[in-house]
């Protein structure tokens, strides 16, 4: 703003443009794990290379396979909090400079020590997947992922079913919910030096994927029919039969075909819940709610006026034409793929009173097309169609 110290005309410039909305961030993932050297807090991690130099290249668990597999997908950056795993003794970590006090004094973790230990994410911004490749080893590890994410509300929970599961049921009740996707088998990797294949936990080279296909097409595309590379095989092979049956219990599937590779076969959370069936609908609606919230602080102490009211909708009706032009909503034309109200009729005077703001967004996201029926017939040249 120029300084009227002395008479005269002065001119400044405004905007009077809706303000416009950012979409956040879709591919932070936070590993959880066992490691035996290196920090014992959240680390960010932007290649496997510096995983290695901060953890080290001794594979403890599942999470240094988990790591290399998330970048060999397409990720670009995660955080990574290692845990000291049972095996190794307090002395030992100790003299390697791990603190084990966030875990109490045992060396071996149980269930009171998880919710602890994933309060420690907290301090990490724009997390959208969160996965712990040793969940089986921890008790009550999974439960405490899938409570995370339905308190924060603001990423899932990529998880798998136990290694040589007989797979013949839903995901056990403790990993259901509408923000936890729930994969199997088991993937084998090449083990160190020629030896071996090695059976891990699929996690990481799932959230790579993710991360990968959110960056190519969006978040609003179903993460699924998507080659999952650096595997040698899979702990089992799924028929198309055996598939039929587990995707509709939240069971997605990974499959090997002939000359198309390793794909995932199903995109669906592990809730029954028929409005949130599909992953990339839970996930999408993450990055609306929290591109909306951030991209509307500005409004907080504003006058609660007309004014107010019209400059919100025009910005959350700004951002959502730019997701209906993305391909991300239905409808061949914007008002039949969303809606934004903000006036009296949003608002009691009781609202008003009390400084409320109530803006009603609807939106008609694109759900995958997971059946593709192709019809066949007959059709002779002499034939007036």
């Amino acid at each position: 703003m120029p300084k009227d110290e002395f008479p005269g005309v002065f001119v400044e410039e405004v905007s009077f443009r809706a303000r416009p909305i950012e979409g956040v961030s879709t591919s932070v993932v936070a590993f959880v794990g066992f490691a035996d050297v290196g920090p014992n807090i959240p680390t960010k991690i932007t290649g496997f290379a510096d995983y290695c130099v901060a953890f080290g290249e001794r594979v403890t668990g599942y999470l240094h396979h988990a790591v290399r597999g998330f970048f060999e997908n397409g990720g670009t950056c995660c955080y990574v909090f290692g845990l000291p795993s049972p095996k190794t003794k307090a002395k030992s970590t100790a003299s390697k400079g791990r603190s084990v006090s966030s875990v109490g004094s045992s060396q071996k973790l149980h269930s009171a020590d998880v919710a602890k230990l994933l309060a420690l994410l907290e301090e990490v911004k724009d997390i959208a997947n969160v996965c712990c490749p040793d969940e089986h080893a921890i008790p009550g590890m999974t439960g405490a992922l899938a409570n995370r994410c339905e308190a924060r509300r603001d990423h899932i929970a990529s998880m798998a079913a136990r290694f040589g599961s007989d797979l013949s049921a839903a995901p056990p009740r403790e990993a259901q919910s509408t923000y936890a996707a729930y994969y199997a088998p088991w993937v084998k990797v090449a083990g160190p030096k020629g030896s071996a294949a090695i059976t891990v936990h699929p996690g990481g080279h799932i959230a790579g994927a993710i991360a990968a296909n959110d960056a190519r097409r969006g978040v609003y595309k179903a993460p699924t029919n998507i080659v999952i590379k650096g595997l040698v095989g899979l702990e089992r092979n799924i028929t198309a039969k055996q598939q039929d049956a587990l995707n509709p219990r939240g069971v997605n599937v990974l499959r090997k075909f002939p000359e198309r590779g390793i794909r995932i076969c199903g995109g669906r959370t592990s809730s029954s819940d028929p409005g949130w069936k599909y992953v990339n609908i839970r996930r999408y609606f993450i990055y609306l709610e929290q591109s909306i919230d951030r991209g509307t602080q500005w409004v907080a102490f504003e006058p609660n006026s007309d004014q107010l009211w019209g400059n919100v909708r025009r910005t959350v009706e700004d951002f959502l034409f730019n997701e209906w032009k993305s391909g991300a909503l239905q409808g061949d034309k914007p008002d039949k793929a969303y809606f934004v109200r903000c006036d009296r009729t949003t608002m009691t005077q009781n609202d008003l009173d009390n400084g409320r703001l109530v803006c009603l967004i609807g939106v008609a996201p694109v759900k995958p097309a997971e059946f593709v029926i192709i019809r066949i017939g007959q059709w002779t040249a002499d034939h007036k169609t």
